[in-house]
């Protein structure tokens, strides 16, 4: 992906999100890694309904910003992020949808979701709940690094985690990809808060099969 496919795509997911209620006022940011490891990432109060490309933040693989309007304040996140779950990441989405940050609003033990539907097992799998601190605490980065790193040990990777009162945090090797795991994890959450009484999660054998026949890494 070129920088300008980019810049152009990270603008296609900010509105989509937005436009679907999945990020609101200025709350969210998408960042995109580029082959020279530098970063595209949406500036600081920036509404992901109406980005200009020409206007997002570009930061050298130093962290350094060389272009565009100040960067989000979850900059250094994003990087811990990109440093911990490999080369192949290329893009990461923060939001505070609605739902996810519901369910943290209590005290969660685990993961932030049972494997209650097979595309959750598929598409998300965990997703460690990481306690509530300020935005833009670095201390952050430090957590969810440690958490992408003892999912990859137990032979489980990870592709989000929870801030709680926050918002989610996902990764994957395009935005189209990460969209497509906030938009399951978000849905998932919803479904988990209207079900009454809540469901049974998947059987231990019916996440195997899911991971045989599908690659799942639940």
């Amino acid at each position: 992906m070129t920088e300008t496919q980019a810049r152009d795509e990270i603008c296609r997911v900010g509105r989509s999100l937005f436009e679907r209620g999945y990020v609101h006022a200025t709350a969210g940011n998408v960042s995109v890694r580029l082959e020279d490891g530098s970063f595209l990432i949406t500036p600081t109060e920036a509404c992901l309904g109406f980005l200009d490309p020409v206007k997002l933040a570009k930061v050298d693989a130093q962290g350094q910003q060389v272009a565009g309007d100040r960067a989000s304040k979850t900059l250094a996140l994003h990087r811990r992020i990109y440093d911990a779950a490999g080369a192949a990441t290329r893009c990461v989405i923060h939001t505070h949808s609605t739902h996810c940050v519901a369910l943290t609003l209590r005290p969660v033990d685990g993961d932030l979701l049972p494997p209650i539907t097979p595309y959750f097992v598929m598409k998300v799998g965990h997703v460690p709940v990481v306690p509530y601190h300020r935005p833009g605490d670095p201390a952050v980065g430090d957590l969810v690094a440690a958490h992408i790193e003892r999912a990859r040990q137990a032979g489980a990777p990870i592709r989000a985690v929870m801030l709680a009162r926050l918002g989610p945090n996902v990764w994957h090797d395009t935005p189209a990809q990460a969209m497509a795991v906030l938009e399951e994890l978000e849905e998932t959450a919803k479904l988990w808060l209207l079900a009454q009484p809540k469901p049974e999660p998947l059987g231990a054998a019916q996440i195997q099969e899911l991971r045989d026949a599908f690659g799942a890494a639940c």
